[in-house]
């Protein structure tokens, strides 16, 4: 039994570590960026709906194909983290079907992704638009890349590249990290809602509230479903609708804010 009690410490140091690293290199960096972009804003004359946030932006606007070569690098290495959670995960004896991102049950994913994202969408739009004319928003623009042949389907695959950073590193592997280390039900709510709340405050005060809601809502929603896959379809079709909404009306119709 003492022989025990070092080894345990061990462990526990090893899982606060590995938690850290993984948040370091993904979410937990970009929520430190964000901090840092937000006090940028803050301290620039004039007020924060005067600014713009721009979500996917070119890297070559003159250069087409070099643009493209450079939005799929960043597409897929913003995704290495994620491999990083499922070798992790494997090397545990779990994988990622233990946190529910697999197969297994692709009509109730897709089912109730598609009901979370209907009840979300239209309220989380609403949200923005007032905490915009408030004064509490930059104005987000979701995109600017050129009007070239792969802008919709790069717009597609950075939503879900979104969606599966996003809720299987702050939902399924945090949580499951600060279950092990002894985290009661409700800090570990509060912390993945918070951390989701932190790396979306480069969108400004209404941005930072809006995310922590919706963090709430998926992690009580992943708690009683078990899975992350409706999440990630939830997440994937919010931000499609809103990348691509954006490219098809911005400029055509009143209500949309542009820069």
């Amino acid at each position: 039994m003492a022989d025990a009690l070092p080894e345990e410490a061990a462990s526990r140091r090893i899982v606060w570590s590995e938690t850290v690293l993984v948040l370091a290199l993904s979410l937990g960096a970009s929520a430190v960026s964000a901090l840092i972009s937000f006090v940028g804003s803050l301290t620039k004359p004039g007020g924060l709906k005067d600014q713009a946030a721009t979500l996917n932006g070119s890297y070559a606007p003159d250069r087409p194909w070099l643009d493209l070569a450079w939005q799929l690098f960043g597409i897929t290495t913003a995704l290495v983290p994620v491999a990083l959670v499922a070798h992790l995960l494997i090397r545990e004896g779990a994988g990622l079907r233990t946190i529910g991102f697999d197969r297994t049950r692709p009509r109730f994913d897709l089912g109730r992704g598609t009901l979370v994202a209907a009840g979300i969408g239209s309220a989380g739009l609403a949200f923005y638009l007032v905490a915009r004319a408030s004064g509490f928003n930059l104005t987000v623009v979701p995109e600017s890349l050129p009007d070239v042949w792969w802008k919709f389907p790069v717009l597609i695959l950075s939503a879900v590249q979104n969606s599966v950073v996003e809720e299987v590193i702050v939902v399924g592997y945090l949580l499951r990290r600060l279950g092990q280390l002894g985290w009661t039900p409700m800090a570990a709510l509060a912390a993945s809602s918070v951390l989701r709340a932190s790396y979306h405050l480069y969108q400004g005060i209404g941005g930072f509230i809006g995310n922590l809601v919706m963090g709430v809502v998926f992690v009580l929603l992943y708690r009683r479903w078990g899975r992350v896959g409706p999440l990630v379809v939830a997440h994937a079709l919010l931000d499609i609708g809103a990348f691509v909404g954006y490219a098809l009306l911005a400029g055509k119709v009143g209500w949309l804010p542009t820069p």
